[in-house]
């Protein structure tokens, strides 16, 4: 029997490792929720359990439990702590704020403090000989603004960074990479921009590539788009991060590596390809799509800065963001041939963005516009 202790079950991958780890009647998960109270607690649990559509046979492997990973021991009492550092055997650290405009020290609470955190229970598991296995969930974002190839290890060259949220996770595989160092299995995972199921399209929450697709159709600009005609944006499926980190944790040969679990220089999303196709599913949904007014990247910037002050703050804050969009279209590459050859002989086959764009956007279209 393997106990896993998840931080993050309610957000996008969490949840998805969840639902993959739950497939398997041998694994018992301890979930790891931020809530006020335990009645709030108790309809966080009872809300991810809906969205799953977890059984209630299922269900009864899962212990939620109230806590904060930003919290000394986790938010636990020290006898709580103690005991979870007895019979936990993995653990799978995915908890993260996605806000690219926090400030630096908020940012690292979140990504810094919050695995320091996490480490204390794998030490104290380590110590006792219960655990065996750590996974961390990272981000490519990491190489910041590096123009070549992002290296699938650890990184500790100096870079500038394009948010806090990258510097912030930069800051922490530090942390992490000195603790592998001194003997703890980690395996430190990169996903790119995670989209929904590749079959489906389903995705419990919708982030990033969502807003892009209603930017870069002009729906939030009224019609006035930057050039993105030879711009690429690396996407993974969600399904596939997480079957990727669940086979990881019970294999000691990921131990102390970093996997990049990303499309690729080859196989990225055109993001013409990704409008072209958008505007269409947005039209036959039987929605506006305004016609296009094509502005050099430069341009459109120029204009962002020059219309911002004079908007309603409602529209200002939605504007303001779409410079952080901007910097995702940016032709960033990141390699990932070593961990699709660890990969291959383990049966995983790298999605194709043609096979999966479609049911990612429809599945957004009927989630978001269903009448």
């Amino acid at each position: 029997m393997n106990t896993y202790f998840i931080t993050g079950a309610t957000g996008v991958l969490g949840s998805a490792v969840v639902r993959e780890l739950l497939a398997d009647s041998q694994n018992q998960l301890v979930l790891l929720v931020r809530a006020e109270n335990n009645a709030a607690l108790q309809k966080r649990a009872a809300w991810l359990v809906a969205s799953l559509e977890i059984n209630t046979v299922t269900a009864n492997r899962i212990n939620f439990v109230q806590g904060d990973v930003e919290q000394e021991k986790l938010g636990l009492s020290p006898n709580e702590f103690a005991k979870l550092g007895e019979r936990v055997t993995h653990i799978i650290h995915s908890a993260a704020s996605v806000r690219m405009n926090h400030s630096l020290e908020r940012a690292r609470l979140a990504a810094v403090t919050a695995t320091e955190h996490v480490i204390q229970l794998a030490q104290l598991g380590w110590k006792n000989s219960s655990l065996k296995k750590m996974e961390v969930v990272s981000t490519v974002g990491v190489g910041g603004k590096r123009k070549e190839p992002l290296p699938e290890g650890w990184l500790e060259e100096p870079r500038d960074f394009h948010n806090t949220y990258e510097q912030s996770k930069a800051e922490a595989e530090s942390v992490l990479r000195v603790e592998a160092e001194r003997g703890l299995p980690i395996t430190v995972h990169r996903p790119s921009m995670i989209v929904g199921n590749s079959l489906t399209g389903y995705i419990l929450h919708f982030q990033i590539f969502y807003f892009l697709l209603e930017f870069i159709t002009g729906r939030r600009t009224r019609g006035v788009i930057p050039d993105i005609s030879e711009r690429y944006v690396d996407t993974i499926p969600v399904d596939y991060v997480a079957r990727v980190v669940s086979w990881s944790s019970r294999n000691p040969l990921t131990i102390g590596r970093v996997l990049h679990l990303c499309a690729g220089q080859k196989n990225a999303t055109s993001l013409d390809k990704a409008r072209i196709l958008a505007i269409l599913k947005f039209r036959e949904k039987g929605l506006f799509v305004p016609y296009e007014h094509i502005l050099p990247v430069p341009w459109f910037k120029l204009l962002v800065s020059s219309i911002l002050p004079f908007l309603p703050r409602k529209t200002r804050r939605s504007v303001n963001v779409l410079p952080i969009f901007l910097n995702y279209t940016e032709n960033q590459v990141f390699t990932n041939t070593e961990t699709c050859e660890i990969l291959k002989n383990s049966g995983f086959i790298l999605p194709c963005p043609d096979e999966f764009l479609g049911p990612v956007i429809d599945y957004y279209l009927s989630a978001t516009y269903s009448v």
